[in-house]
C-alpha cells in the first residue's frame, strides 16, 4: 500500500468510543500507517508546521478522520489544516507540496445516517457538508478520493455495556470500509 498518513482530529479520543475504535482497528490492520493524534500532540492547539508538513510530505494518501462538530471538523483539525496548508507550501504561485496527494475524509456523526438528508431533521445531505473539503483539494491540487461516513454514534447512546459494543462493532466496521477504499486506491 501507498503511504498513508491519517490524521486524527478528535479533540479528546480518550472519552470517545467510535473514532477510538476506527483508529485502534487502523493501527492493527495497517501497521505501516502513521497514525497522528492531534489531541495528544498538542492539547495547546501549537501546531508544529514543519514536522506536519514532512508528514505530509511523506503521504501519498491523506485520512482526516473526525467526528462531525457542529457541521465541520472539529477545532483542532481545522487548526491544523489552517498552520500545515500554508500559502508556497500547499497553494500559491509556490505551493504544489501537496499535489497529486488523495484525501479521503473518514468521519462520524452522533445523529442517525436517516437524519442528514433533505427529509431528515438537518435538511442536508450528508455530501453537502463537503464542498469545503473538495475545493481545499482543488486549490491544493489533491486529488479528493472519497469518504467513509458513520452516523449514529452519539455519546448519549452509550447508557450501557451493550450500547457501547454495538457502537465499537459499528466502528470496526467502518475501519474495514476504509481499509477497503485505502486498497482500491493504492492500486490507481
Amino acid at each position: 500500500m501507498k503511504n498513508v498518513l491519517i490524521i486524527s482530529g478528535h479533540t479528546d479520543l480518550a472519552t470517545s468510543v467510535a473514532n477510538k475504535t476506527i483508529l485502534e482497528t487502523l493501527g492493527n490492520r495497517l501497521p505501516e500507517a502513521e497514525i497522528v493524534k492531534l489531541d495528544e500532540l498538542y492539547p495547546d492547539f501549537k501546531i508544529n508546521v514543519e514536522a506536519e508538513q514532512q508528514r505530509l510530505l511523506r503521504a501519498d494518501i491523506i485520512v482526516l478522520q473526525f467526528p462531525v462538530f457542529w457541521y465541520s471538523a472539529p477545532s483542532i483539525l481545522e487548526r491544523w489544516m489552517e498552520e500545515t496548508f500554508r500559502h508556497g507550501f500547499s497553494h500559491g504561485s509556490t505551493g504544489d507540496k501537496l499535489k497529486g496527494k488523495k484525501l479521503i475524509l473518514s468521519f462520524t456523526t452522533g445523529a442517525p445516517e436517516a437524519m442528514y438528508s433533505r427529509e431528515g431533521a438537518m435538511g442536508y445531505d450528508i455530501e453537502e457538508f463537503l464542498p469545503c473539503y473538495k475545493a481545499t483539494c482543488r486549490l491544493c491540487q489533491m486529488e479528493f478520493a472519497g469518504y467513509v461516513y458513520t452516523g449514529g454514534v452519539s455519546y448519549g447512546n452509550r447508557t450501557s455495556p451493550e450500547l457501547i459494543e454495538q457502537q465499537k462493532s459499528v466502528s470496526v466496521k467502518h475501519a474495514l470500509r476504509l481499509i477497503e477504499l485505502l486498497e482500491k486506491i493504492s492500486h490507481r
